[in-house]
């Protein structure tokens, strides 16, 4: 007989993968694959599976049956991160710029808010910043070309922090509806400094904002619709940038 998996194993926050696999994406591509991205990337997965774990435990008021996950990614997430120091040590440098959103995550975790609106946008704000370490990772030398795609998807991603919640969590919130739109609004004007073709790509986004909420939409539509949306947005500023 199959004893069930204990919790804390399997992240169920399915719009985390999005913001776990773009922004490394999007540093690799831009910079050129290496080999020390593959560690890097076990270990940018790893890091993501025990700060779940970690804030499930938390939330849990540090439950024992809790602990099991948060050891072996841990332990696992320790070992690929050595590995990755082994190939390049100098990507030590970037452990500095995770600490508050780290820190705010498991904060929220234990008070259990960890669906707050702050806690979004910060854990949003620190998977962006891998874009710059897996282009450090890949031999980039062009930082204001990183830079720049860093804060496009910090942008996007922040935007999609509250558009999701319009159309989920936050359905009717007029409130909600108005950040959403303004975010978004204020984003386009931002790209005006980076790209025509951004501004039409966040343009749209926009519209999408302001307009959607009205709908009552699934989250499976939601869901695919933010997969579409992440694409285009990395592939444009790929592109463009």
């Amino acid at each position: 007989m199959n004893r069930r998996r204990g919790p804390g194993w399997v992240p169920n926050q399915h719009g985390a993968w999005a913001m776990l696999a773009t922004p490394l994406a999007v540093g690799i591509l831009a910079s050129g694959p290496a080999w020390v991205h593959v560690p890097l990337t076990g270990f940018w997965f790893a890091g993501y599976f025990a700060f779940f774990a970690t804030g499930l435990w938390l939330k849990a008021r540090r439950r024992p049956r809790y602990l099991p996950p948060v050891r072996a990614y841990a332990v696992l997430a320790a070992v690929l991160g050595a590995l990755t120091l082994a190939l390049d040590p100098g990507l030590l440098r970037w452990a500095p710029l995770f600490v508050v959103p780290l820190g705010v995550g498991l904060v929220a975790s234990a008070r259990r808010d960890d669906r707050s609106l702050w806690s979004g946008l910060a854990t949003s704000a620190g998977s962006s910043l891998m874009v710059l370490v897996a282009y450090d990772a890949g031999g980039g030398t062009d930082w204001a070309r990183a830079w720049t795609l860093t804060a496009v998807v910090a942008a996007y991603f922040a935007g999609t922090v509250l558009y999701v919640k319009t159309m989920i969590r936050e359905r009717g919130d007029e409130r909600f509806h108005w950040l959403s739109a303004i975010a978004h609004g204020a984003a386009t004007v931002a790209m005006t400094w980076v790209d025509p073709w951004l501004v039409v790509v966040f343009a749209l986004l926009t519209v999408r904002a302001a307009v959607l909420p009205a709908y009552r939409l699934s989250p499976k539509v939601v869901g695919i619709g933010e997969v579409v949306a992440t694409v285009v947005v990395a592939t444009t500023a790929l592109v463009v940038v």
